[in-house]
């Protein structure tokens, strides 16, 4: 009998122990698979905002570089027309959301990447310094014009500049569209650096 109560005291401690040091590794196994698990959802949300940025981007430049309205009445020398392309802001608005169209779909593949490779640092690393230069360009171009588009539809008095959208209505409308994008496209940037740097702190 003591023999036998001995023995399966000396069990019940080797099973304890190894429950012990099997705990651990399980808790540390678990862990590993939730970081990358959220990892991977940071990266496919960053996908989906990527995309969305890409539509509005286009948008942007495809509305404002087709902009153009010519009003029915004119006299013989002189008619009355309105592009784009007349005014050198709304000229570097179009080209500045065409480099910001071109960045966002050439970086797709590179947030594809990421859900393939969630752990990453580099790539990350790379689009959260990419995507923050881009968002200074997006933002300058449509702060620019916005400028433009409020005298275009207020004027300024003190300045004798007459307000042309009660005139050119078809204008206004689709350059303050394209403004208007351009801004979407700003804060969907800025959620993307944001959701880069939240995505390495975790590393």
């Amino acid at each position: 009998m003591e023999k036998s109560e001995a023995a399966a005291t000396i069990e019940m401690g080797e099973t304890s122990r190894e429950k012990k040091g099997k705990a651990p590794l399980l808790a540390a196994v678990d862990h590993s698979r939730g970081v990358a698990g959220y990892k991977r959802g940071v990266a496919i949300f960053d996908l989906i905002l990527r995309i969305s940025a890409v539509a509005a981007a286009l948008a942007a430049t495809i509305t404002m570089g087709t902009t153009e309205q010519t009003l029915p009445f004119f006299t013989q020398f002189f008619q009355f027309r309105a592009s784009y392309d007349d005014l050198p802001t709304f000229t570097f608005f179009v080209i500045a959301m065409a480099i910001v169209s071109g960045y966002l779909i050439l970086s797709v593949p590179f947030s594809i990447a990421g859900i393939a490779r969630p752990a990453a640092i580099g790539l990350r690393l790379l689009l959260i310094i990419c995507d923050t230069l881009i968002v200074g360009l997006a933002t300058s171009a449509g702060g620019a014009s916005a400028a433009i588009v409020y005298l275009a539809h207020n004027g300024n008095s003190d300045a004798n500049w007459l307000a042309i959208c009660q005139q050119f209505t078809d204008f206004c409308q689709s350059t303050s569209g394209a403004v208007v994008a351009s801004f979407i496209t700003v804060v969907l940037l800025i959620f993307l650096v944001l959701l880069s740097a939240i995505a390495l702190r975790k590393h």
